[in-house]
Parts: structure tokens; C-alpha cells; sequence
């Protein structure tokens, strides 16, 4: 099969759309399939040999946060191109009403086309000021994909229509098989994500571990993410910075040897989230999980029978339950075998062949209406068929 799959944020900003595109299509190709990525991307980006770079992208603020996209006259016509050049059996589209590559896209496809949406925000004025001008669009979409209930709910309410679940993949196995570091082990907490952008919710991490350190003096806290590292600590007293290890950027393979070192795996994120696949990665690696208790992560953790939940940014409630985790390395373990049992339902294996599923249904679906359409125009001429 001949599939084209649209990304519509910069690939060289990392993201959980960009991650779950790039497995998506590593996946796809594994099992044969002749695949193809647009993105945008900067000219100095690497890319790999199935990404088609759509030219740079600027930022914008989008689903409280920054978005870089790419949109204009110049794109619409690369986006024209592609399509035209691909002639794909199935066009993948990811956040189909976003401002993007994804929408241009959707105005230029022909065919079969399946649309995934991702985000989740249940109060966006924009999106349904903006639904006159995605409708002529959105109809074109064959098959809608939601990657959580909560992504579906935004879709429904604001958009119209219904989409089939099906989550984010993660390649379990990768995650499982890392190895400890020795100098990330010893009471630490982890966390990975964008440092400045205060939706990932370092600062009530923040807030949490004097009161931590309190109860715990020698617990690390292992940050991996870019953005100002001087301004995330400036809040905590002096004598306690040096219990923050910033890590930078890090690559997959040193992410997964991280969440399979530290004690427990910190995900404080605060809003915006529609499913939570880092918290997949960290339960693959075999991490204890304290997530906020947003709907997207409590649906992850299976309501917190696979991992621990707090209050959203509850600074308090956070350390409480931190520093219960930290002393009990019994229940550690135990996390540690639920979250093992419960990730296996988001690995490749099930999540890829949920998708090839929808793409075999809507190519199907395309080859009966052409057919039908065939048949109908021989009776209007008055010709039988073989």
C-alpha cells in the first residue's frame, strides 16, 4: 500500500504528534508498505529517507502552547505537489483542522484520507469560529481517528461527527530492553519535557520538592528537556539546586535508560494533554508513574491502577504522595508490574494493525464507489459489462 502521511508540526522540534508519526511510519515500512512524510522542517535538518521537508515552519500559540507550523501560498503548493507526485492509496492526515500543512493538505487530496486528531481542549472559541471555513474540508476525511476519548469529545463538540479510538503507539520492547544508568539510580524522580513551557508543569514539581527534600534530603531530580535552566530552579532555596540534574536534550536511547533508572517518573503537566505518551514510555521502561490527575493520564494509568495520581497543580498533594512512593520500594514494585501488563495494549503491534484496519476499510470503501460510479455511467450509456 501506498500511504502519505502529513505531520503538520516542525519535525525538528521534538512533540508526541512528530513521535508518533515518525513510529507510525517506521512501523508501516517494516511490514512493507511504501510510506511517505510531509513535514515542515529546517533546511539544516536531518531528515530520515521517508520525510519530504515542506520548508521551515514559524511558531504560533496553539491548545496553550507553541505550535511551529507551516501554512501559505508556497506550502499549498508543495502540499499539491506531494500529493499529486505520491499518488498514495491512502493520504494520513494528522490534526486535520489545525492551521497547517495538515488543512492545505486536506483541501488538495483526492481519495481515500483518514484523519487523526489529537488535541484535546473542550473549550476552543477558535475552533468553532473557525468550523465554516474547516467543514468544506473535514467532509472530504473518509475515516476519523481520535487518539483518546478525550480527543474524541473535542471533536464531537466542536466539530461535529464521531471518530474511532485508537491510541498513540509505543514500541515497548525499545523501552523495556534499556538498561539502567548506575549515576541515575538512588531515590530520583524524573521528568522530561519542555522546561519553559509551563503547561508540562515543572513549577509545581518545583513547588513539590522542598517539601520532598524535607522528608527525603538525598532525593535527585533528573530534568530532560531544553529551555532555561537557571530560571526553572530560580525559585528554590539555593542550598537545594544542586539536587537538579539538568540533562538537556536527550536521545531515545538515553530517554529510555533514564526512566529505567529513576525511582519514580513525575508527569505534573497541567492541562492540554489528550493522552499522555510519555507516560506509556516510562510504564515500558518499568518507571513507577505520578501523574496529575488530568482525564487524559487517568485513562492511561487505567485510573491509577497502573500509576499514581495527585491533584493537578496541587504542589502539596504532590510531594505527599511523591515521598509515599520514594519509602515504599513494595509498592514500586508493584507499579512496576502493573504498568508493565497494561502498556502492552498501546504496543505497535495492536495499535498499527488497528490503523492499517481503518486504512484497508476506507480503500475499500473507495474501490466500491468507483465501481458503482463505473456501473451507473455504462446503464446511463446504454452499455452492458462484462
Amino acid at each position: 500500500m501506498r500511504i502519505g502521511v502529513v505531520c503538520p508540526y516542525s519535525w525538528d522540534v521534538p512533540g508526541g504528534v512528530q513521535f508518533h508519526i515518525r513510529d507510525l511510519a517506521e512501523h508501516l515500512i517494516a511490514r512493507g508498505h511504501e510510506v511517505s512524510v510531509l513535514a515542515p522542517a529546517d533546511e539544516d535538518t536531518a531528515l530520515p529517507p521517508y520525510v519530504v521537508c515542506a520548508g521551515r515552519a514559524v511558531p504560533v500559540p496553539y491548545n496553550g502552547s507553541v505550535a511551529r507550523i507551516n501554512f501559505g501560498f508556497l506550502s499549498a503548493a508543495r502540499v499539491r505537489r506531494w500529493v499529486n507526485d505520491g499518488d498514495f492509496d491512502v493520504l494520513h492526515i494528522h490534526e486535520p483542522a489545525s492551521p497547517s500543512l495538515a488543512l492545505l493538505a486536506c483541501w488538495a487530496a483526492q481519495g481515500p484520507i483518514v484523519g487523526t486528531f489529537h488535541t484535546s481542549n473542550p473549550r476552543s472559541r477558535g475552533m468553532v469560529a473557525a468550523y465554516p471555513i474547516l467543514q468544506p474540508a473535514l467532509e472530504k476525511i473518509s475515516a476519523r481517528i481520535a487518539v483518546s476519548e478525550y480527543a474524541r469529545r473535542t471533536l464531537v463538540e466542536h466539530l461535529g461527527g464521531d471518530a474511532v479510538v485508537i491510541p498513540n503507539g509505543v514500541d515497548v520492547g525499545f523501552f523495556d530492553r534499556a538498561r539502567p544508568r548506575e549515576e541515575w539510580q538512588g531515590g530520583t524522580l524524573g521528568f522530561i519535557g519542555r522546561i519553559d513551557e509551563p503547561r508540562k508543569g515543572l513549577p509545581v514539581l518545583m513547588r513539590a520538592l522542598p517539601k520532598i527534600l524535607a522528608e527525603l534530603p538525598r532525593t535527585r531530580l533528573l530534568v530532560a528537556g531544553r529551555g532555561d535552566e537557571e530560571e526553572a530552579v530560580a525559585a528554590l532555596p539555593e542550598a537545594m539546586r544542586a539536587q537538579v540534574e539538568f540533562l538537556g536534550m536527550v536521545s531515545d536511547e538515553d530517554k529510555a535508560r533514564l526512566l529505567s533508572s529513576v525511582d519514580v517518573y513525575v508527569a505534573p503537566n497541567t492541562g492540554g494533554e489528550s493522552f499522555g505518551i510519555i507516560l506509556v514510555e516510562a510504564m515500558s521502561a518499568g518507571a513507577p508513574v505520578l501523574a496529575s490527575d488530568l482525564d487524559a493520564f487517568a485513562q492511561v494509568l487505567d485510573g491509577g491502577q497502573a500509576g499514581r495520581l495527585f491533584a493537578n497543580e496541587d504542589a502539596d498533594d504532590l510531594a505527599v504522595r511523591a515521598v509515599e512512593l520514594l519509602k515504599d520500594p513494595g509498592q514500586r514494585a508493584e507499579l512496576r508490574q502493573r504498568g508493565r501488563r497494561h502498556v502492552e495494549r498501546f504496543d505497535w503491534s495492536t495499535v498499527g494493525a488497528d490503523i492499517l484496519s481503518v486504512y484497508e476499510t476506507v480503500t475499500q470503501g473507495a474501490a466500491c464507489v468507483a465501481e458503482d460510479e463505473g456501473a451507473g455511467l455504462w446503464s446511463r450509456l446504454g452499455l452492458g459489462r462484462d
